[in-house]
Order: C-alpha cells, then sequence, then structure tokens
C-alpha cells in the first residue's frame, strides 16, 4: 500500500504541540481483531484487577519484543497490530515523525478499570497523576508514542488527558503530579480506532474510569534511528514560510503558515515567560527543517546576533 506522508502544516502543529490525533482510522474489523487477540472477554465476566491484568500478560497475541528491534521486525505479519501499523495515513506519519527506520522502545497495553474493580482489590480509585517521560533523554530528536484506542472512548471512562505545548518544558517526571486540570488540556474522547501520536515529552495521565467497562490503551513506542530531517511531504515547505512583523501588524491575515503555527500560544502559556516556548519550538524546527538558521518572528536571531571580536 502507498503510504500517506505528513504535510508541511502538520508537522509545524506537531512541533508546537506535541501531539498528532487521527480519528478512526483503523477499520472496525480491526479493532476487533485487536481486542480478540488481547483476549478482552465481557466486561462483566471479570471480577479481579490482576487475574485479568495476568491472563493477558500471559496469553494474549502481544508479541515480547527486545528494545531496539526494528519495527519492521516486532509484529508478526497478518496480525492486528502489524496491519493497523501498515494503514498508508498510519504507516506515512510514523515515516515523517521517526523515519523508516525506526526502532521499538517498548509497548504495554494499559487497562483501565471500573471502581469495583479497584474496590475488590483494595485500591484507591484514582486517576493517574500528571508526568511527563523520559525526562533523562537529552536529545534534540524526540520519540514518538502511539496510543491507540480499540475501542469508543467515553468521558465517563477516563480517557488519556494530556496538555497541548508541554512537550518542550522539560521536568522531572512526577514533580507535576500536583499540577491538576491546567488550563488547555484535552481528555481522549473518541471513536473506536483512534490513534494519537505524542512527543514523548508531553505531559499527560490517564484518566479515572467511571463506568462500569474496562477501557483498553494500547501504547508503543518507537525511536528514530537518523536524524529526523525533512522526512515528509516538504513540497509545500518554502511557501509556506513568510515571514512578517509583530506586534504593531497592521491586522491580521488569514493564511496559515509555519510562523503562525509555531507562535500560537497555548491556553495555559504565560504572558512573558510563554515566550521561552517559542524559542524552543524554533530550535525543535531547525532541526526537524534541516536549517539551522531559519527563525520566527525573529525570536531566535534577536539573542544570536553578538557580534565577534
Amino acid at each position: 500500500m502507498t503510504n500517506i506522508p505528513l504535510r508541511t502544516l502538520h508537522m509545524a502543529r506537531f512541533t508546537a504541540r506535541g501531539f498528532l490525533r487521527m480519528d478512526a482510522v483503523v477499520p472496525p474489523a480491526l479493532n476487533a481483531r485487536f481486542l480478540a487477540d488481547v483476549g478482552h472477554p465481557p466486561d462483566d465476566a471479570v471480577d479481579n484487577l490482576w487475574q485479568h491484568y495476568g491472563r493477558i500478560m500471559q496469553t494474549s497475541a502481544i508479541p515480547l519484543v527486545i528494545p531496539g528491534t526494528p519495527l519492521a521486525d516486532a509484529y508478526p505479519e497478518g496480525s492486528a497490530v502489524a496491519e493497523l501499523l501498515a494503514l498508508p495515513a498510519v504507516r506515512g506519519a510514523i515515516n515523517s515523525l521517526v523515519g523508516e527506520g525506526c526502532v521499538v522502545d517498548h509497548h504495554f497495553l494499559h487497562i483501565t478499570f471500573p471502581g469495583r474493580l479497584h474496590a475488590s482489590a483494595g485500591l484507591p480509585h484514582n486517576a493517574q497523576v500528571n508526568h511527563q517521560d523520559s525526562t533523562i533523554d537529552p536529545r534534540q530528536a524526540f520519540d514518538v508514542q502511539i496510543m491507540y484506542f480499540p475501542h469508543d472512548v467515553t468521558l465517563e471512562m477516563g480517557g488519556t488527558r494530556f496538555i497541548p505545548g508541554t512537550h518542550l518544558r522539560v521536568v522531572s517526571e512526577a514533580a507535576i503530579a500536583r499540577y491538576q486540570n491546567v488550563r488547555g488540556q484535552q481528555h481522549m474522547v473518541c471513536k473506536a480506532g483512534t490513534l494519537l501520536f505524542l512527543h514523548h515529552g508531553i505531559w499527560h495521565g490517564g484518566g479515572r474510569n467511571d463506568s462500569e467497562r474496562l477501557r483498553y490503551m494500547f501504547k508503543i513506542r518507537l525511536c528514530p534511528t537518523a536524524p529526523q530531517s525533512r522526512l515528509w511531504d516538504t513540497s509545500d515547505l518554502d511557501a509556506l514560510s513568510q515571514p512578517r512583523p509583530i506586534f504593531w501588524t497592521g491586522g491580521k491575515g488569514n493564511q496559515e503558515t509555519i510562523e503562525s503555527v509555531l507562535m500560537q500560544p497555548e491556553p495555559w502559556f504565560e504572558a512573558d515567560t510563554g515566550r521561552l516556548e517559542y524559542i524552543n519550538r524554533i530550535r525543535l524546527w531547525r532541526y526537524l527543517s534541516g536549517n539551522p538558521g531559519y527563525d520566527a518572528d525573529y525570536w531566535l536571531t534577536r539573542v544570536e546576533n553578538e557580534q565577534a571580536g
């Protein structure tokens, strides 16, 4: 099948916000096969949290994958996971973000249980705290975490929440656990077959499941093995980069450009220190575009213009 690569504005939005969402991209039959492969029983047949997780871990068709395994070799041909990863839009997004030679860091089937199963296990029925993964990671390069929701997720089921634009603000993992209901956060309420591609640094957490159904989310973390420069369809790259005046603008135009995307604030940004996020976005875009001199609205140039001698 032909891959469908991302376009320039897709990449600019990912650079600025740290995520890409594909709603209901996986066909219903493939979603049903995945749930069958992992051994999902009727919800009322599960009466013990630990036993259900242990059984699925031992009997599901999800393979054991050694870290560093090429994605192309990680999942058996014909399996539901291999087929969803081969969908043209999905494969195109993977290639555009982490490259054709990417490898699997790890994968995991997250199951969020109803309150009754937490109670029977003697566990508190809480949401997962906000956290940032892999804060030991100093790279400009980034991994991508694909979150796959194989069934409909309602608000009551506590879908994964994440805070757009936080991926470039590095913190010490769960040091942000005390922050709750951050302005601009999003909750995954979605149709079956939805995929969420996340920059590995984005702040996120699992919601509390207040329904009577089990909620499944399968996560795959992918690592690049080569520079992530110009991996997408760059045919419109030059046309979408347009220097512009700032502050005294003479009115705003309607055209969406790389600069307008990278300079769009998130609701949680502070008026002044939010500018640090703009600078970090520009640095990431320099890496992705392979253009070390790129700037948006002069933010980096003005702090790089020291005279020699």
